[in-house]
């Protein structure tokens, strides 16, 4: 069979892995030296890392991480923060979202928090697993703008289906009760069944307070607080101290 027939069949059965890796071979005598087993084994496994490497890029994409660089094997742990390396290590796993924990960072400004939550979805998406990162007071105008336009059991199930949501800057600015209900709904449909990712400058014994309806806060954190991984941070702003740095331009891993 001609060559390019070969590969135009590749493409049409869309194996564009092992079509690059037929043409790779085609044109490296080293190749030449390998049994045939050996050879369909190279372009077994050069097809299968294209797929992987291609569903990586779609469920980063679909997660709209705020930090989509962001990954847990460059978490800095040089600084004093309270950051616990053996929990980091066991969270990498992702154990807890098959188990349906959620995670709950704290801590002052500045101390890494949006980069953790986004380096733990970043892990997760590498898991194969289907994340959406949201900071909350985007999520809360979506949330009323969707009760407006009819949208809004749409835009529920779209969340409910994250098997890992994402929630940035929770209690960042205060909360009415019809945006307390709304959080209400978006935690009620993943308690037990999905995992949920926070991110607060409140410590966690503050956030009760910061909900206007103590009834609907006990049922938020009930949800949110149950079954649990809780990291909070301290310590001075790692930006503040990134740009101390001599000759860093301010991008360092967190």
């Amino acid at each position: 069979m001609a060559i390019q027939i070969i590969l135009d069949r590749l493409a049409q059965m869309r194996l564009s892995g092992m079509a690059a890796g037929f043409q790779e071979q085609l044109h490296q005598a080293s190749y030449q030296e390998l049994s045939f087993e050996e050879r369909f084994g190279l372009l077994v496994d050069r097809e299968w890392t294209w797929r992987e490497d291609r569903r990586l890029r779609r469920l980063l994409k679909e997660a709209h991480l705020r930090l989509p660089s962001a990954c847990v094997e460059e978490i800095d742990y040089h600084q004093p923060r309270g950051l616990d390396r053996g929990l980091m290590r066991s969270l990498t796993g992702c154990e807890w979202v098959r188990a349906h924990q959620n995670v709950l960072i704290t801590g002052p400004t500045g101390t890494g928090k949006t980069y953790l939550v986004c380096a733990l979805g970043n892990v997760v998406c590498r898991q194969g697993i289907r994340v959406r990162y949201r900071r909350v007071p985007r999520l809360l105008s979506e949330l009323a703008a969707a009760r407006g336009d009819g949208g809004y059991p749409r835009l529920l199930a779209q969340l409910a289906k994250a098997e890992v949501l994402v929630l940035d800057d929770w209690g960042l600015a205060l909360i009415s009760d019809s945006q307390a209900r709304d959080l209400l709904e978006v935690v009620e449909d993943r308690a037990q069944t999905r995992s949920t990712v926070v991110a607060s400058q409140l410590p966690l014994e503050h956030w009760h307070t910061a909900l206007p309806d103590p009834t609907v806060a006990d049922a938020i954190l009930d949800r949110l607080v149950h079954n649990a991984h809780k990291i909070a941070l301290r310590g001075e702003s790692m930006r503040k101290l990134t740009v101390n740095l001599p000759g860093s331009a301010g991008g360092a891993a967190q």
